[in-house]
């Protein structure tokens, strides 16, 4: 009788599973670019979200640093004695102010109360067109526009000398200008609020705070009050500090104001940059790691779809291979191994343009590039993670296909 053969079980090596994965994807290099195509999207918004809110978080905190936390805001509440008293910022209040260790300059402003009828025209003529602009006037101290950080694009800001002597002069924004018709302080333009003529000395291009000055015109605070009369409104006073000296000057300022009557005012220093920022950097994370993710999902529907459709495709083959002894387990590892390699290879290059996006932005808008080192380590695998979980299923439906069906298609 002859002896029975030994049944040798069949067995699938890594070096056999990394290249029957290589050879799966390397037959049809379109499809594989394409469907790595959806990771590489999806890990490269992973990054570029992820190191752009980095990113702008690092330029909240320059900015909390530079103004927000040397900024405080003074209001005139009038106490108890409201009612009587309209303004309780006395004549001398920037002087006062500016006496304090840690300030840069101060001033008070208010808008003023424009009667019915009174516009802002470029001319005292009234033209058919509608030439007269219903804008804000403003009336504020020399401090305060000091304090706003104007950039001025033409002439000068109005000084002491022109508050003193009530002065009828007048700083506009560089966009009122251009509506108002002027272009140039060589001719010593006018505007006229209501029929009171203005002198223009200065025109304002930007801020670095109150932006709404840009859009009024601004006046000094006696010419206002001799015209207007006191504000109908509560003055407030602008307060530029040093860095770290905000909440010091803040209370102080009320006693240096007004040491009779404090309770006359309501200084308001600038919020703890460390927990606004925090509950900011907080929000915009959760939104931007939620969008990440969608795309991640995106490009896993991706991989899978295409990997299921190469499944059926290959039927054939898969049923070949059963018949030659590949067991239901090595389809399922020939299937996942190449569904995790484009998944990986999307993630290496879909964090590659996630950084080199990082990068082009903060140097177009000239910011210093923040990428947490954890994010480039993670962005890779969580490319191969969504490759392995996006392969499953249609492994799963590659080791279901029985070989005699298989090869009756």
């Amino acid at each position: 009788m002859a002896r029975e053969r030994d049944v040798v079980p069949s067995r699938l090596s890594w070096r056999d599973l990394l290249a029957e994965a290589s050879a799966g994807m390397l037959q049809r290099p379109a499809r594989s670019a394409l469907t790595a195509l959806g990771t590489i999207l999806g890990v490269g918004s992973f990054v570029a979200i992820l190191g752009l809110t980095a990113t702008a978080s690092a330029q909240i905190d320059a900015r909390f640093s530079v103004l927000s936390a040397t900024e405080v805001t003074v209001e005139d509440t009038g106490g108890d004695d409201a009612d009587v008293v309209p303004l309780a910022f006395p004549a001398d209040a920037d002087r006062r102010v500016e006496r304090l260790h840690g300030v840069e300059h101060a001033g008070v402003y208010w808008t003023v109360p424009l009667r019915a009828g009174e516009a802002v025209r470029g001319a005292p003529v009234h033209d058919a067109r509608g030439g007269a602009e219903r804008v804000p006037v403003v009336a504020a101290t020399p401090g305060a526009l000091e304090a706003a950080m104007p950039t001025l694009a033409q002439g000068r800001l109005y000084d002491a000398y022109h508050e003193r002597s009530g002065r009828q002069v007048a700083v506009i924004g560089s966009a009122l200008a251009a509506r108002l018709g002027i272009t140039t302080l060589e001719t010593a333009p006018a505007v006229f609020i209501g029929e009171q003529p203005f002198t223009v000395i200065g025109i304002i291009d930007d801020v670095g705070r109150k932006a709404d000055l840009l859009l009024s015109v601004v006046v000094p605070r006696t010419a206002a009050e001799r015209i207007w009369g006191p504000p109908d409104s509560r003055a407030r006073m602008l307060v530029a500090t040093r860095l770290g000296a905000a909440r010091q000057v803040a209370a102080s300022v009320p006693l240096a104001l007004r040491a009779d009557h404090p309770e006359y005012f309501r200084s308001l220093p600038p919020p703890d940059p460390k927990a606004l920022r925090g509950e900011v950097t907080s929000d915009l994370g959760r939104l931007f790691l939620l969008l990440a993710g969608i795309s991640l999902v995106i490009g896993a529907v991706g991989i899978a779809n295409t990997t299921l459709v190469a499944v059926l495709e290959r039927t054939g083959e898969i049923g070949l291979r059963r018949a030659l002894g590949a067991r239901g387990r090595h389809i399922t590892l020939q299937f996942l191994a190449e569904s995790a390699a484009l998944g990986t290879i999307g993630g290496l290059v879909g964090t590659a343009l996630g950084v080199l996006t990082v990068l082009g932005v903060a140097l177009a808008r000239d910011w210093t590039a923040v990428i947490h080192p954890a994010t480039v380590a993670a962005a890779p695998a969580a490319g191969l993670a969504t490759g392995l979980l996006a392969g499953i299923y249609p492994a799963w439906r590659a080791a279901r296909i029985e070989p005699a069906e298989a090869l009756r298609r």
